[in-house]
């Protein structure tokens, strides 16, 4: 029995086995990596699915904005 698991998977911990790569938490680089097609194929040299892509976009970290008065 084998198990097919997704190719791209977002790891918080860095500890999966496989090639990684950074995103910073802001929503920007998220929205960046998820739009510009060829970015994270490219540093993870594989091509990313357009349900992988969506997986990540979900995925974006919200992002408070802290204002000091």
């Amino acid at each position: 029995m084998s198990t097919v698991e997704p190719s791209v998977v977002i790891d918080p911990t860095g500890k999966l086995n496989g090639r990684g790569a950074y995103l910073c938490d802001q929503p920007a680089c998220w929205d960046r990596a998820v739009n510009q097609a060829n970015l994270l194929d490219q540093a993870l040299k594989t091509k990313l699915t357009p349900q992988e892509r969506a997986a990540l976009a979900a995925s974006k970290p919200a992002f408070e904005e802290v204002r000091e008065n």
